[in-house]
């Protein structure tokens, strides 16, 4: 089956390059990954019962000396209950612990974790973090353009999507969307394909997932797991966490880990765990699932069948647990460890030029210009979704019926002061949800070494400039014909100018809030507050603020947009009607002469040092996010 697959995939591969060999049949740098005695431990802070009270802190262990060896050519399965460490184990195999202490060995080829060695790491998370609007095919090309080398051409880049989409059965959906819970893409089993292909683009030696059937049928998991079955026997190691697998899936695991609250209780052949079990006094008491009846173990329970409930011995879970702990530290600890040292002393340690490896398989240009134009692909969606384009539209048409034709002062600064208020509320908030909604993603990606931050941040804000000011822009030509402002090209342009500069640094704040915050509602709080007290010392609402809150006005987005946008409309030395034969100079009408029509300049520099300044917070505080633990 491996053949004819392998073969259909030659066929439709036709590229002359000779370092092109697309999907490989087998691996080409085998890893032996070994951990011993791998311990993890947090610290958990813990308040008192009153507000003033000293905090403390204490170490929660989550892994407790596990040890194990996996070869190339083997498929690990990592069982136990929910909470039994079996993800921190999984994720510190994979170099991508961020938080807490590791202690132990983990060792691939018996080198430490480098960032070469990164490279030949595939690990897919439990949840599918996936673009919704982007097609499968469309998501494996972003990712082959990225994560493959600068040595490869785009078209073989190119080849190796095309390559993965038949050897993973993806070839149906090749063209449909991912989809969310919102919006119908592919399935559950189809996504979760997906995620694997992203991995095996670049070939990985070692394949790390976590619950790679959570949430899919046995016959979709039975899928999933031979596929991965599959890439083992090509030559490559294999590790996966995986909650109560079927019976068909467990035999196919050639060694499985079994965890107790941190503690290793088996560690060998899948084949040879309830003979182990059995021939330490914990047999099992009806015919079952393997996977069952391990779990059942590592949980404390000799049985949970109605029929066998009454005669079985009434064991404090606890006391079962601790039996198991010392009887694998008795039969099997030993004999592992023997097993590791000979396995050092057989491999030749490989050396790896880490001075001389490239931290990034592409430059910095390459990987901006596809952040880009993928960016620009999903956010587009959102951008100009038909809710928010229907709101700025009637929102527009709305204002220009209330100001329309309007000659009164007083009307048109209130129209450009709400100008002002709505676009800078409009875009905090479009900017706030960004980054919040990408963190799984940044997390994902950067963990993987896949692009540079820089690289990110700057595609993001290149790629945002045409979506975020097309639908002010459009706003911006229908009222102001409607609301009876000055029918001038230099004053048309420069309140179109003065309207986008609000636009793109209201955008910055809300990127650095999100980005600082992190969380939706928390960020919302936040920044209404901060645009209340923007929009309240404007200087259209209160006239004369008192001294000692007077600071607020001067990093106030909203009183240096609203000055240009005056000083658009009006000049010094020009009047208005003020009574029956009576003109006044505009500069002493109240809304303008708290603000004044002069200090343009520093009103452009503020802005400019806000706009530079929000999104120079918001690139620092995503530098924390998909930062692994060395």
């Amino acid at each position: 089956m491996e053949q004819e697959i392998m073969e259909n995939i030659e066929n439709h591969i036709h590229i002359d390059h000779s370092k092109s060999e697309v999907i490989f049949d087998n691996t080409n740098r085998p890893i032996t990954l070994k951990f011993e005695n791998v311990a993890y431990k947090i610290k958990l802070v813990k308040e008192g019962c009153l507000k003033n009270s000293s905090k403390s802190e204490e170490d929660k262990i989550i892994l407790k000396g596990v040890s194990g060896i996996v070869s190339p050519g083997e498929m690990m399965a990592i069982l136990g209950p929910s909470g039994c460490g079996k993800t921190t184990l999984l994720t510190g195999l994979g170099g991508r612990l961020v938080n807490g202490h590791l202690d132990g060995v983990i060792t691939y080829n018996n080198n430490p974790f480098s960032s070469s060695m990164k490279r030949s790491i595939g690990f897919v998370t439990q949840d599918d973090v996936l673009y919704p609007h982007l097609t499968v095919y469309e998501t494996l090309v972003f990712t082959a353009l990225l994560r493959l080398p600068k040595t490869y051409s785009v078209e073989e880049k190119n080849a190796h999507a095309d390559a993965i989409i038949p050897q993973l059965g993806l070839t149906k959906c090749k063209d449909s969307i991912i989809g969310d819970s919102l919006l119908r893409g592919i399935s559950g089993g189809e996504r979760k394909r997906v995620s694997i292909g992203q991995e095996m683009l670049i070939n990985p030696s070692l394949l790390l997932l976590d619950e790679p059937t959570s949430g899919l049928d046995s016959t979709t998991a039975l899928r999933i797991v031979s596929t991965l079955k599959g890439l083992a026997n090509g030559g490559r190691t294999v590790a996966m966490t995986i909650h109560q697998p079927s019976s068909r899936l467990y035999y196919m695991f050639d060694k499985v880990l079994l965890l107790s609250e941190g503690n290793p209780l088996y560690f060998g052949r899948g084949e040879d765990a309830m003979g182990y079990f059995s021939g330490i006094g914990f047999p099992p008491l009806v015919a079952m699932n393997p996977s069952d009846f391990l779990l059942d173990l590592s949980s404390g329970i000799l049985s949970d069948d109605p029929r066998v409930l009454s005669d079985a011995p009434k064991e404090d879970p606890a006391s079962i647990k601790k039996t198991l702990v010392l009887a694998f530290k008795t039969n099997l600890a030993e004999n592992l460890n023997e097993q590791l040292q000979e396995s050092i002393d057989q491999q030749a340690t490989e050396k790896l030029p880490d001075k001389k490896f490239s931290q990034w398989a592409n430059t910095w240009w390459q990987q901006f210009s596809v952040l880009l134009r993928r960016g620009m692909k999903e956010r587009k969606h959102e951008s100009f979704s038909t809710l928010k384009v229907t709101e700025v539209l009637v929102m527009s048409f709305f204002a220009g019926l209330l100001w329309w034709k309007s000659n009164n002062i007083q009307d048109q600064t209130g129209l450009l002061f709400f100008y002002t208020s709505f676009w800078e509320f409009y875009s905090v908030f479009q900017g706030i949800f960004t980054f919040p909604q990408e963190r799984m993603m940044l997390e994902k990606e950067r963990s993987s070494g896949m692009y540079r931050l820089s690289a990110y941040f700057m595609a993001m804000t290149v790629g945002d400039l045409p979506m975020e000011l097309v639908l002010p822009t459009i706003s911006t030509l229908i009222t102001y014909w409607m609301a009876g402002l000055k029918p001038s090209a230099w004053r048309f342009f420069s309140t179109l100018f003065s309207l986008l500069y609000n636009v793109l640094v209201s955008q910055s704040l809300g990127l650095a809030i999100g980005a600082m915050v992190m969380d939706e509602q928390s960020a919302t709080v936040f920044a209404l507050v901060i645009l209340i007290s923007f929009t309240l010392a404007g200087g259209f609402y209160v006239h004369h603020v008192p001294k000692f809150i007077a600071w607020i006005k001067h990093v106030s987005i909203t009183q240096y947009a609203y000055k240009l946008l005056l000083g658009s409309q009006y000049s010094p030395g020009e009047t208005y009607s003020c009574g029956i034969n009576a003109t006044c100079l505009v500069e002493d009408f109240p809304s303008i002469k708290t603000i004044g029509l002069g200090g343009k300049v520093i009103s452009i520099v503020a802005l400019a040092i806000m706009l530079l300044g929000y999104r120079f917070l918001a690139y620092v505080a995503l530098m924390r996010i998909g930062v692994t633990k060395k």
